[in-house]
């Protein structure tokens, strides 16, 4: 094969130009569209949008699957674990009370962080052109 067989092949052609991804993790993040910033990201607390209502980026191709749900869970447990470590450790309350306290602090953080991660998933993958984007 010569050198300009090579250059012919679709693995050396160039691709679309890179997205900036800082900005459209931060743009997720904020559960705002990836591509303008401008329009929500979701239809309801889960469900994205077929499409930005701003700018009209194509949405229907993310997919995050579990992604959201494991993070949410990896950071809450963290980050509540030690938490309640320490609450123990220093106030030692009874265990009622560290159920009960610590029980809706935990559902608190975890419906709090699963659309900021999923947003910031679907981000991430229209910066780097996965699943369609």
């Amino acid at each position: 094969m010569s050198h300009d067989d090579a250059t012919l092949r679709p693995e050396f052609l160039p691709g679309p130009p890179e997205r900036p991804t800082g900005p459209a993790i931060l743009r997720g993040l904020r559960r705002r569209c990836p591509n303008c910033g401008e329009a929500g990201l979701f239809e309801g607390y889960l469900k994205l949008n077929g499409s930005c209502t701003a700018c009209g980026e194509d949405l229907s191709h993310a997919r995050a699957d579990d992604g959201p749900a494991y993070l949410s869970i990896l950071l809450t447990a963290k980050v509540m674990g030690t938490l309640q470590l320490f609450v123990y450790e220093m106030f030692q309350p009874g265990p009622w009370v560290m159920a009960g306290t610590f029980s809706i602090g935990v559902v608190a953080m975890a419906l709090y962080l699963l659309p900021r991660f999923k947003g910031m998933i679907v981000g991430i993958q229209w910066a780097k052109r996965m699943h369609g984007f």
